[in-house]
């Protein structure tokens, strides 16, 4: 059986959308499930494009995400360059191989010349409106012309190599997610393959690169479907075995209908973007990165978005996600991308991390506030809180109080628990807390409620007005694990301010 070997082969022509890494993604996943090869292959070819910055960004994008590629343009390989704008030569030779095989020919039509034909035979109103086996003998090509008119028109550097379709037949074409399907070659035209700047068009460098590059299967978007009968007439053109092909089907706008757009995210307030992009003239994108997700929820989120493994199983591990996988699990429909969905997802993922590991994650945000405590004290804080977090973003408003006494103190909190009397309770109570030797959550909690219970004072009443004091308003974790964890002094400190102020 042929080596799988599979491609994400993007063009740096701005920032990696998330249906791009979905993409790559499920390359990925299928190559691993085989035993395969995953590789980076950079298409710039259109140069009038390329935007400066986007290639570092799709590498280190993918860096993020956890996808590492086997042969990129990075980390190298036997089958390089893996950048088509340093492939030119290679082109070159398998243009007038082509030519010289009868399949491709030279056209010298101009603009305007290509746009009166369009004209002319929509006025006639023409089942063909494009240049093909109708309509070439009707324009300037190497059909029409003379040889001594061809390699005149060649010397001057004015022209493009279409390739030759065939006039009328019909061709099937087979496609791994949607199954046989035909087309007849009469209503598909003469592609450009090849310009006079000495770049190829995408069509003729990717067939011509994949074939090299020994690739198996070309697994990519479904606006590459229209495609795929040229890239099959151009593999037999040259006498090559074509890849299998398996068409994705797009990620839906979450409302309404079309593609995800990078504008949808803009303007329904989340990321299109794994990390931020940030243009050229200066405009910033937001990114999953930037926003707080972690990466492999982000990948997990993908995973399952257009491929169903069958299972009631959401949260998969990424060996988990290659054992699964199959292409023929993947839907013919679009599907529509859930932001809400994303937010559990990331939920999930940080509440399965171990509050050590959440602990390395959030002391960066409170070293910028200036906060210094030791990395033990912020783990036992990370297990209070992460059941209520979707974000490590989330973490400070959360965890805030375990960090800053009260300064102020909620006036409904206070004027619903801070009756007459209460002063003289928490005092009697503060110095019980104060002789304490044990201050371990359970201790509290057994301490506490006996001295409520002797006292007949209430617990509702203690409870809340202990929060009041120590936290400054009614939110937050177990009080008990609350003084704990910020310890004997700080809550005896906390608990005689608040008394003053109050």
């Amino acid at each position: 059986m042929k080596k799988v070997r599979v491609r994400f082969a993007p063009s740096p022509t701005g920032p990696l959308h998330i249906g791009g890494v979905r993409t790559a993604l499920f390359n990925y996943l299928f190559a691993k499930k085989h035993g395969g090869d995953f590789i980076l292959r950079i298409e710039d070819t259109d140069q009038k494009r390329y935007v400066e910055g986007a290639e570092n960004y799709i590498v280190e994008a993918f860096e993020w995400c956890g996808l590492p590629f086997d042969e990129s343009i990075k980390v190298g390989g036997k089958y390089g360059p893996y950048r088509q704008s340093e492939r030119k030569e290679i082109y070159l030779k398998y243009i007038h191989q082509l030519v010289e095989l009868g399949h491709a020919y030279y056209a010298f039509d101009s603009a305007e010349e290509l746009e009166n034909m369009r004209v002319r035979l929509q006025e006639a109103k023409s089942d063909i409106q494009h240049y093909n086996a109708i309509t070439r003998g009707e324009m300037k090509n190497s059909f029409t012309l003379t040889e001594q008119e061809v390699k005149q028109k060649i010397a001057e550097g004015e022209y493009v190599i279409r390739f030759n379709m065939p006039s009328d037949e019909i061709l099937t074409i087979h496609d791994i997610i949607r199954g046989e399907m035909t087309v007849n070659t009469k209503l598909l035209d003469d592609k450009v393959l090849f310009k006079s700047d000495g770049m190829p068009t995408y069509h003729f460098a990717n067939i011509v690169d994949d074939h090299l590059m020994e690739i198996s299967h070309v697994i990519r978007g479904e606006e590459w479907l229209p495609s795929m009968p040229l890239h099959v007439l151009l593999y037999r053109s040259f006498g090559w075995e074509a890849p299998q092909f398996a068409h994705l089907p797009l990620i839906l706008k979450p409302k309404g209908n079309g593609k995800l757009s990078k504008r949808d995210g803009d303007q329904m307030g989340f990321p299109v973007f794994p990390t931020q992009w940030k243009t050229p003239e200066g405009e910033i994108y937001s990114g999953y990165r930037e926003d707080g997700y972690l990466p492999d929820a982000f990948i997990n989120m993908l995973a399952v978005l257009g491929w169903n493994a069958g299972t009631e199983q959401e949260i998969f591990t990424m060996p988990e996600l290659i054992e699964a996988f199959s292409l023929e699990k993947i839907g013919k429909s679009g599907s529509k991308f859930d932001p809400e969905k994303t937010k559990w997802f990331n939920h999930q993922y940080l509440t399965r991390k171990s509050d050590d590991e959440l602990a390395k994650l959030f002391m960066p945000v409170l070293q910028q506030k200036n906060i210094t405590v030791s990395h033990e004290y912020v783990k036992k804080i990370m297990g209070q809180i992460k059941e209520r977090a979707h974000f490590i973003n989330d973490f400070w408003e959360l965890s805030e109080y375990f960090f800053i006494a009260p300064t102020v103190y909620d006036e409904k909190m206070v004027k619903k628990n801070w009756k007459e009397g209460t002063a003289e309770k928490i005092t009697e109570l503060l110095n019980l807390l104060q002789n304490l030797s044990d201050f371990s959550a359970h201790h509290l909690e057994n301490e506490i409620k006996n001295f409520v219970t002797e006292k007949e004072y209430g617990l509702g009443l203690i409870m809340n007005a202990l929060r009041l004091l120590i936290v400054g308003q009614a939110k937050g974790a177990s009080l008990f694990e609350i003084m704990e964890i910020i310890g004997q002094n700080e809550t005896v400190l906390r608990i005689k301010n608040g008394l003053e102020k109050l």
